[in-house]
């Protein structure tokens, strides 16, 4: 009796999305159902026949639901074993039927915890008890009973039942296996909240981590290695993960993180914006009146970096936009957008000759992120922060020079230090017209960087603002910024060398911030 014929099913949901149809083709296909409390008020008021669970133990509901499923006849049913005649001769002499099929999801735990001003009280009676019970042992006694936790598994189930009259154990230990993952991501969730309640300090002794897989892709950052995309439990707001494709080949790693910079970027940036990535680092953004100027002001950051590049916009990428984007001799990978007009789409897939493969990411509308956690791994552990992306009290900063900002520069140090904090360390940018127009990343040299930064803008560094990720050591970086034009500097200060800093800055009447706030990027 590998694959027992399902006879019955227990059924307990606290989430009925798909449900009745579900049950519909189980009572179809002569499956009896039997339910508890709100499942079965639903299920019968659909015109589906239920044996009450109650009824069929002789035990009550209790304690407002609490104490329903607990019970002998319940868990016998569930737990036998078909091919022991031991199992299956002591149910009967008990009265237990037993149960091919389980349907159970769990109180809304997470939910209930992640809304605003929830209390512990709420909190606590969304911890289910025999829901996972009865999980665990369906799903432990896989070998002959099927186990749903989630309404995207009823399709292939009831698939199955109808054509065979009994499910596979391909797909019942799939399904063990998905139940016994969907309970321990449960009691983390629990866990976790009760250490935030009890721990002292901003990180608990334990934490944990879960991810639902979302797909396997192509490779990794090279060819050699293998890499797949997950989604992280509780995660709602707009993102990569969640984005819907409109065109385009399938996503690789290295898009994935390229685009998730841009959106970053193209979200932290004051009006109506545009970022450009390559490597993951900017090569252009810019800030303007409309999206199409923006656009324009972004690619003339540096052109030449910008090809084969991916976008990010933080607002709704309109005809004008996508045209000029199609224009002959752009290359750009993938661009992500809260959303795309459709004739927009109608362009970028028909007129450019990348149309084809270009990759078009909706995520919807932009709203403001909560500061979260960032963990990255190490060998043998992780490390967890808060991530950096809550802007700079602006009240804290200070002009440290003679030489006040004007408000035209104000506004423009406003941008690049928007910008810098999204630089691979040490880093260094100049912005002028609220466009970025040179980029200095990732050198062991501040000096360098600063270098690199003026010799990418070009001419264009004459009367552009400098920011800079973390302190000056030393004066030498002013010097050459002043002699190559730059009009103002922020930057967080802090070295033993800032007095000296300041004096460069004097020497040549050039205003300079002062945020108080590191940004280093590694």
């Amino acid at each position: 009796m590998d694959n027992p014929t399902v006879r019955r099913a227990l059924i307990s949901v606290s989430d009925k999305l798909g449900l009745a149809g579900f049950a519909y083709g189980l009572s179809s296909a002569g499956v009896e159902i039997y339910s508890t409390g709100g499942t079965r008020k639903h299920l019968e008021s659909q015109g589906l026949r239920v044996y009450d669970v109650a009824d069929y133990t002789g035990f009550p509901e209790m304690m407002d639901g609490r104490l329903k499923t607990l019970h002998p006849k319940i868990f016998g049913g569930i737990l036998c074993r078909h091919d022991r005649p031991d199992d299956m001769e002591a149910i009967d002499e008990q009265d237990i039927v037993p149960f091919e099929l389980i349907v159970v999801n769990l109180y809304p735990f997470e939910a209930t915890i992640s809304r605003e001003g929830v209390t512990r009280a709420e909190a606590i009676e969304q911890i289910d008890i025999g829901g996972p019970s009865l999980v665990r042992a369906a799903a432990k006694n896989h070998k002959f009973v099927s186990i749903a936790t989630h309404p995207e598994q009823y399709s292939s189930i009831l698939e199955e039942i109808s054509r065979d009259g009994h499910t596979s154990l391909t797909l019942r230990t799939r399904l063990a296996s998905e139940a016994f993952a969907r309970t321990a991501a449960y009691d983390r969730a629990i866990a976790d909240y009760f250490c935030g309640e009890t721990n002292d300090g901003p990180f608990a002794p334990t934490t944990n981590i879960t991810l639902h897989r979302r797909a396997v892709l192509r490779y990794g950052e090279n060819p050699h290695q293998q890499a797949a995309l997950y989604s992280e439990v509780g995660s709602r707001h707009a993102s990569l993960v969640t984005a819907r494709q409109l065109n385009g080949k399938e996503l690789s790693y290295n898009n994935l993180l390229d685009l998730d910079s841009a959106l970053t970027i193209a979200r932290s940036l004051p009006g109506v914006a545009c970022s450009v990535i390559k490597h993951n680092n900017p090569c252009g953004a810019a800030s303007a009146a409309t999206l199409v100027e923006a656009t324009q002001k972004a690619l003339a950051g540096d052109p030449v970096s910008a090809f084969g590049s991916v976008i990010g916009f933080n607002r709704i990428v309109d005809v004008a936009t996508a045209e000029f984007l199609a224009t002959p001799g752009l290359f750009v990978e993938a661009i992500v957008a809260p959303d795309f007009e459709a004739a927009a789409v109608g362009v970028l897939t028909s007129k450019p000759k990348w149309r084809s493969n270009v990759r078009l990411m909706q995520v919807g509308r932009l709203e403001d992120v909560k500061s979260q956690r960032q963990f990255r791994h190490i060998d043998g552990g992780m490390l967890v922060q808060d991530a950096d992306s809550l802007p700079d009290p602006e009240g804290e900063w200070k002009v440290v020079t003679e030489k006040q900002p004007t408000d035209e520069q104000l506004a423009e140090l406003r941008f690049g230090w928007a910008v810098v904090r999204h630089v691979k360390s040490n880093a260094i940018t100049l912005s002028k017209d609220q466009a970025l127009c040179g980029v200095g990343a990732g050198q062991m040299s501040r000096v360098d960087s600063v270098e690199i930064a003026i010799r990418k803008a070009g001419d264009r560094v004459a009367g552009s603002v400098l920011s800079s990720d973390a302190f000056f050591p030393f004066p030498d970086s002013i010097h050459k910024a002043a002699e190559a034009g730059v009009s103002a500097i922020i930057q967080p200060g802090g070295s033993k060398n800032d007095d000296d800093v300041i004096a460069a800055c004097n020497e040549v009447s050039m205003p300079m911030i002062f945020t108080g706030r590191r940004h280093f990027k590694h």
